[in-house]
């Protein structure tokens, strides 16, 4: 299969999930934010794509930068200091920060290497920490490592699909 392929085919399978969310949160009567650094705001839009998602989805932030990290999310100095912006102390933290400054019982983000330069030794291109937050007060951090050799399409992508997922998954287990 072609990378197109793939991506052709990571992008449907997205749009189902996003479809998804629309039900399954209208159905327990939550909603979500995201907070997204390498993504660039696409969990938000692939939700958004689908009509009717205004029920769901509060709100996206695009926090590209450490500082947008601190500003809008409330991510510590300190933690970005010692971790790093791709970190899964980074992505719990933001992924908190956007649900104490939304209306969203829970959330999802996301901050990684998309490539395709960028990478070191320990935090190589494909490396993504995915954080989610949920009503319970239980904030995790999940770690992505995609095929580094990827465009930073398809890493993208794949993160996109990946974070749709894991916000169902969270809503179906809290």
């Amino acid at each position: 299969m072609t990378e197109a392929d793939m991506l052709a085919e990571i992008r449907a399978d997205s749009r189902l999930l996003a479809q998804e969310i629309l039900e399954t949160f209208s159905e327990i009567g939550a909603m979500v934010a995201t907070a997204e650094s390498c993504t660039g705001g696409l969990i938000a839009g692939a939700i958004t794509d689908i009509a009717g998602s205004s029920v769901v989805f509060d709100r996206g932030f695009v926090t590209y930068t450490n500082q947008a990290k601190q500003d809008m999310l409330g991510v510590r100095a300190s933690t970005l200091e010692s971790f790093g912006a791709v970190s899964a102390q980074v992505a719990t933290e933001m992924a908190l920060g956007a649900r104490r400054r939304s209306q969203a019982g829970f959330t999802v983000s996301v901050t990684g290497v998309a490539g395709p330069g960028g990478g070191t030794e320990l935090k190589p291109v494909g490396l993504v920490w995915m954080g989610l937050s949920g009503p319970d007060d239980l904030t995790s951090a999940v770690e992505l490592r995609w095929d580094p050799s990827w465009s930073r399409d398809m890493i993208r992508a794949a993160t996109v699909r990946a974070a749709l997922e894991a916000l169902i998954n969270r809503a179906k287990s809290a």
